[in-house]
């Protein structure tokens, strides 16, 4: 798979026969996290951080997926184990977790999200996010 950067901040993959797959939108993953890090427990519903989390779980499964040096790099590669323990479905927040779980939880995964974003952007030689 090569990445090819493409104007603006966002960047797009190609694979061997040219064909697009799976973009990563630097852009809109920096304001997803950006809003759920900007969240405070005391205004925010459970139904906001509800909406949000398939977002920001999406997101970090889609960086999780790059090559962001974690073969080369141990911090890379801690990042990547804390990813897979938040991405595991026991660890996920359900109905029956207390708000302040999933307030956590998702704060959690927009951090580790945004840090990815940022070794992303740096790999690839664009603006940070």
């Amino acid at each position: 798979m090569i990445t090819v950067a493409c104007s603006g901040k966002a960047s797009r993959a190609t694979d061997s026969t040219g064909t697009e797959v799976l973009p990563v939108d630097v852009e809109t993953i920096s304001e997803s996290t950006e809003t759920v890090l900007s969240m405070q427990m005391a205004t925010s519903t459970r139904k906001d951080m509800d909406v949000s989390l398939p977002e920001i779980v999406g997101h970090l499964n889609l960086l999780l997926g790059e090559d962001l040096g974690a073969d080369e790099d141990k911090d890379v590669r801690e990042l990547f184990r804390t990813g897979y323990r938040l991405l595991d479905l026991k660890n996920r927040p359900t109905a029956e977790t207390p708000s302040f779980g999933a307030f956590i939880y998702l704060r959690d995964a927009a951090d580790l999200t945004r840090r990815l974003l940022w070794i992303y952007t740096q790999r690839h030689g664009l603006g940070a996010p």
